[in-house]
């Protein structure tokens, strides 16, 4: 596991939101934000593809103006004075960006150019490209390199100017494990150097990286604080895995009408059952009503919660409660998503 690094330094917030909404047209994307983000944190902002979280990012770096609601970063207001904070972030799409017919060294030429760093650009480049592990590829087009390598890139384009806080959007996406945990080792590189990074991501097992994070979903952020917190605040029942031989389909059907379980779905190859607090059902127990329910041969298991546990059981009541104001409200239905509107 990475070593943890959370250095604060100024003791005001590097992102204060208040309100933070965007709205187009009839669909809120992002619904009334209020979060702090101290210096030196390593913030992770999760949640499913279409939940807000890109937008939010947009109106972050100042290229977005929010529907209502203020969002400050280091100090600044990003509606009224994106040219102050801009020079002094940097940020990282979940899509590659850089130029694919310019090299690997004229990439970094170019943002060290637009970033202004004048009689210094000659040697950030070769600073980054050694701090990358680029060494030796620097005449190499982008579409040359693989997907880690480009991600190295990327990441060295972004920090090339030495910002104070980073913007990651979903930037492991597509990358394998591997490749994966060379960026994340990066990170708490530039962590240790005082730099804030607010990374989102919808791969649930990346939250534990962070130092703290928020849940986002629908628009909405849904829990808030560091991993643990969050794990030991919204998980309280007995959690068991369930391996069924045949059909997973139907086992699932049957266990969701027991009683004493709460929540149940699918997880890879298995099953994950929650079951209701205080419940005395053993995992052998389980198994042999399983058996007699028609599927015998199950494996059943207590496991510790994941943090996809948490985030399916914090949407499960997040869903409920948007039923329970829709059955208020007859009529108001959400019919779009977050990417039909960027």
């Amino acid at each position: 596991m990475f070593s943890r690094i959370h250095r604060r330094g100024d003791a005001s917030p590097a992102v204060r939101l208040r309100g933070l909404t965007r709205r187009f047209g009839e669909f809120t994307a992002v619904d009334g934000l209020d979060l702090d983000v101290a210096r030196g944190e390593i913030y992770g902002f999760l949640g499913p593809n279409g939940c807000g979280k890109t937008t939010t990012i947009r109106m972050l770096t100042g290229s977005l103006t929010p529907t209502a609601g203020t969002a400050l970063v280091l100090g600044e207001d990003t509606t009224r004075h994106p040219e102050r904070i801009k020079p002094r972030l940097g940020y990282m799409s979940q899509k590659f960006s850089l130029f694919e017919d310019l090299s690997v060294e004229e990439n970094l030429r170019f943002y060290a150019g637009v970033y202004g760093l004048g009689a210094a650009v000659a040697e950030s480049v070769r600073e980054t490209i050694a701090v990358a592990g680029l060494t030796g590829r620097e005449g190499d087009l982008p579409r040359t390199l693989s997907t880690g390598v480009r991600q190295r890139l990327a990441l060295g384009a972004a920090t090339i100017h030495r910002p104070e806080i980073l913007f990651l959007d979903e930037p492991t996406s597509g990358v394998d494990p591997v490749a994966r945990r060379e960026f994340w080792d990066r990170l708490y590189d530039l962590a240790g150097g005082g730099v804030t990074l607010f990374v989102t991501t919808h791969y649930m097992e990346e939250a534990s990286n962070c130092t703290r994070l928020a849940f986002m979903y629908r628009g909405r952020i849904i829990a808030d604080g560091t991993p643990s917190e969050i794990r030991t605040a919204t998980i309280r029942n007995r959690l068991l895995e369930v391996a069924v031989v045949g059909d997973a389909d139907s086992a699932l059907s049957w266990i969701e009408r027991q009683d004493e379980v709460t929540e149940a779905y699918a997880a890879g190859a298995r099953l994950r059952v929650s079951l209701g607090e205080g419940s005395p059902t053993t995992p052998a127990e389980f198994a042999d009503r399983l058996a007699g329910a028609g599927f015998p041969g199950a494996e059943v298991r207590p496991v510790d919660p994941t943090m996809e546990d948490v985030f399916v059981h914090l949407a499960t009541h997040a869903d409920v409660e948007v039923d329970a104001a829709a059955t208020v409200r007859p009529g108001v239905t959400e019919v779009a998503t977050e990417e039909t509107h960027l």
